[in-house]
């Protein structure tokens, strides 16, 4: 990627800072924007710093509907 170019997943990963930051850092409350960032990166990964540390291979909004489902059988 050159220096001229902006990097375009940057603006995902700094929603992904403030979201975990006004909600204590709890991943759970951010699965959407991290689900962005990753569609973000199956797109740019190849030119996108930001993006070194997504999987790719994973859905973070199935995971939070496997969270979910996993907090409401514990309760029965």
């Amino acid at each position: 990627m050159s220096k001229a170019r902006k990097d375009p997943c940057k603006p995902y990963a700094c929603r992904i800072q403030a979201c975990l930051s006004e909600n204590n850092y709890q991943e759970d409350r951010c699965v959407e924007v991290l689900e962005q960032m990753r569609i973000c990166c199956l797109k740019w990964h190849a030119e996108s710093l930001c993006c070194s540390g997504i999987d790719l291979e994973r859905s973070y909004l199935k995971k939070a509907d496997n969270d979910k489902s996993t907090v409401t059988s514990k309760r029965f």
